[in-house]
């Protein structure tokens, strides 16, 4: 977790956590697909939401997009360095899916001649019917540190899709990426590695966390993910709450209010635990279809939002309640995630996330692919 994150959490969480009683709703109550575990009971300490209370009592925000940043990180979704200047994020996060929709425009170009400029095919991939992978990491880092001259905080940037399964090569990937950023005099501490949520990428993650590389694990769907993420160390994990909300609409053929969004409940759940169980993981939300869903995790530790959403924030002058509290505990029991066999036979007994995770990891391996042929394309006509 960041520095300052700890201390302000230390600080709001003195309090003897007793007083004011609520109840976190369970996951979502259907039994098709979505393992659960027994609900549980949240407690918020009542001098520490009373003080929280009244410091924000004291401050006037402009808009929602303003009040959320006085209780979350808030990270820009998005490749595009124009869009991180005009909100001013703390931190920002790109994936093959974002670097891809950048580089399209015009404005972009030059981030794409200095890539192809670079040579780093050379640095690409064994794969030899890939030859411009590397030159995508290259384009990748050269967009990220362009953030990072705008943000204060860190740039997430992400691991090739194609290695999500091999533990090895997401690691020595990793290290390349510190190594671009190096030559770009980015240290990593302004730097989060993003790996999928496989046990490969969870693996591949402890042993980077030792190394002092802070990695940010993402497509997560399962509790599974989250208690093995928290147990390897990660410095933040990503859950996907619009993907998890939309495989129940798709199942149930049904809208969802924010309060019962099954994404939602899913992070508070996560959230909830961590805090239960003192893990320094930082919980970054992602993947919003709605402000309703961002609403309901308002004081979520840190949470990436597209563009089009942190406008309507913005533009919405409505009071924003605080949800999440770093002081919430519950009566949860802490899940032993050691081993593969943990692993599998918790994720697995859930098929929303099995599926969202398969899914997810090939759409960003397509965008991957479709990333490397343009290079491919605008080197051939240089």
């Amino acid at each position: 977790m960041q520095a300052h994150q700890a201390q302000q959490l230390s600080q709001r969480c003195r309090a003897p956590v007793s007083g004011l009683a609520h109840r976190v709703a369970p996951p979502h109550s259907s039994n098709r697909g979505h393992a659960r575990l027994p609900a549980a009971k949240v407690v918020v300490g009542k001098s520490a939401e009373g003080a929280l209370q009244e410091g924000q009592a004291k401050r006037v925000f402009l808009n929602q997009l303003d009040a959320l940043k006085s209780m979350s990180v808030v990270v820009a979704d998005t490749g595009e360095p124009a869009l991180v200047k005009k909100f001013r994020p703390q931190d920002c996060t790109t994936n093959p899916s974002l670097v891809l929709k950048a580089v399209q425009s015009p404005e972009y170009s030059k981030f794409l001649a200095e890539a192809l400029k670079g040579g780093g095919s050379v640095l690409s991939t064994k794969d030899r019917s890939r030859p411009y992978a590397g030159v995508a990491d290259a384009l990748t880092v050269n967009l990220g540190a362009e953030m990072l001259k705008v943000v204060p905080g860190r740039v997430s940037t992400e691991v090739d899709a194609h290695l999500s399964h091999d533990m090895m090569a997401s690691y020595d990937k990793a290290l390349h990426l510190v190594d671009l950023y190096a030559k770009r005099g980015v240290e990593p501490k302004r730097i989060y590695i993003k790996l999928a949520s496989t046990w490969a990428g969870i693996e591949a993650c402890r042993r980077l966390q030792k190394e002092g590389i802070d990695c940010n694990l993402t497509l997560l769907f399962s509790f599974a993910q989250a208690a093995a993420c928290a147990d390897a160390g990660a410095a933040l994990i990503s859950p996907f709450v619009g993907r998890i909300m939309d495989w129940y609409k798709a199942k149930e053929g049904r809208e969802f209010m924010p309060h019962e969004d099954p994404g939602v409940l899913s992070t508070k759940r996560i959230y909830t635990y961590y805090k239960t169980h003192n893990y320094k993981t930082i919980v970054m939300a992602a993947s919003f279809r709605n402000t309703g869903e961002i609403r309901e995790l308002a004081g979520i530790d840190n949470i990436t939002i597209s563009p089009q959403l942190l406008a309507e924030l913005e533009a919405n002058t409505d009071p924003l309640p605080r949800k999440l509290d770093p002081c919430m505990k519950d009566d949860s029991s802490l899940v032993s995630m050691k081993t593969q066999a943990e692993f599998d036979a918790l994720h697995n007994s859930d098929q929303m996330a099995v599926e969202k995770l398969a899914e997810g990891i090939k759409g960003f391996t397509v965008d991957q692919v479709k990333l490397e042929l343009m290079l491919a394309e605008v080197a051939e006509k240089k």
